[in-house]
C-alpha cells in the first residue's frame, strides 16, 4: 500500500469514528428526557448536544461550517428559485408515496403525529400567543436540522466512502434514513413522509451548489405553516 492509500484509509476510518460518535450521541441523548421542560426545549437540549459534538469533530477535521454551506448566497434569485422548488418538490414527493403506499410489500405504522402534537406543543387551536411564543424555537431548531443533517451528515458519509457519486449517493440516501427515523423511532408513515423530506432537502443541497440556506429558509417555512395549521384547525 503506498502512502496515498494509507493516508485515504486513515481518513476514512477517521471519519468512520467521527459518525459513530456522532450517531451514538445523537440517539442516546435522545434518552434524556425533563419531564419539568417543555419538549420543544428538551428538543433543543438534544440538538445542542450534536451540535457540539459536529463541532468537536469538525475542528479535529479542520472543516467549517462556510466549508459544509453556511455561506453568504452567490445568487439570490437561485437561492429563491431553489427555496421555491424544495418546498413544491417535498408535497410532490408525499403525494407519491401516498398513491403508491398500498402497494409496499409490508405494512407501515400508522402516522400519530396528529395525535401527539398537542402533548408536544401544547394546545395550539385557535392560540396565536402560543403560537408566536414557541415559533422562534421551533425555528431555532428547523436551522440546526439543516446544519447538522445535510450539512455535517452527507459530508461525513462522502467523506466516508470516498469522493464519488456512488458516496453521495449513499450520504443523501443515509442522511434521510437517519432523519425520518429519528422522528418517530420505527418504520410509520410519519418516518417515510419525514425521510422524503429528508431526502428532497438532501438532492438540493448537493445539486445546487451545497449552500444550505435554502434549505434553512423552506425548512423554516414548512414548520412555521405546520404550526399555523394546527392553530387554524
Amino acid at each position: 500500500m503506498n502512502l496515498t492509500n494509507e493516508s485515504s484509509t486513515a481518513n476514512q476510518k477517521g471519519f468512520l469514528l467521527d459518525l459513530i460518535i456522532y450517531l451514538s450521541v445523537m440517539f442516546l441523548i435522545r434518552e434524556v428526557y425533563f419531564e419539568d421542560l417543555h419538549f420543544i426545549a428538551n428538543g433543543l437540549m438534544w440538538s445542542s448536544s450534536t451540535l457540539i459534538v459536529a463541532m468537536w469533530r469538525m475542528k479535529v477535521r479542520n472543516i467549517s461550517w462556510k466549508d459544509l454551506g453556511l455561506r453568504k448566497p452567490e445568487n439570490l434569485l437561485k437561492t429563491f428559485l431553489v427555496t421555491v422548488g424544495i418546498l413544491a418538490a417535498i408535497p410532490v414527493g408525499i403525494m407519491i408515496f401516498k398513491i403508491t403506499q398500498d402497494f409496499l410489500p409490508f405494512t407501515l405504522a400508522p402516522d400519530m403525529s396528529s395525535e401527539n402534537a398537542a402533548s408536544k406543543f401544547g394546545d395550539l387551536k385557535g392560540n396565536w400567543i402560543h403560537f408566536f411564543t414557541i415559533i422562534p424555537f421551533v425555528l431555532i431548531q428547523s436551522t440546526l436540522e439543516e446544519l447538522l443533517d445535510r450539512g455535517f451528515l452527507i459530508t461525513w458519509f462522502e467523506r466516508l466512502f470516498s469522493s464519488t457519486t456512488f458516496a453521495t449517493v449513499i450520504a443523501v440516501l443515509a442522511q434521510a434514513m437517519i432523519f425520518g427515523f429519528r422522528h418517530s423511532y420505527d418504520l410509520s408513515e410519519r418516518s417515510v413522509t419525514v425521510g422524503i423530506i429528508g431526502l428532497v432537502m438532501g438532492i438540493a443541497y448537493v445539486k445546487f451548489g451545497r449552500n444550505l440556506w435554502p434549505l434553512i429558509i423552506a425548512h423554516c417555512v414548512l414548520n412555521t405553516i405546520s404550526m399555523a395549521g394546527r392553530v387554524m384547525d
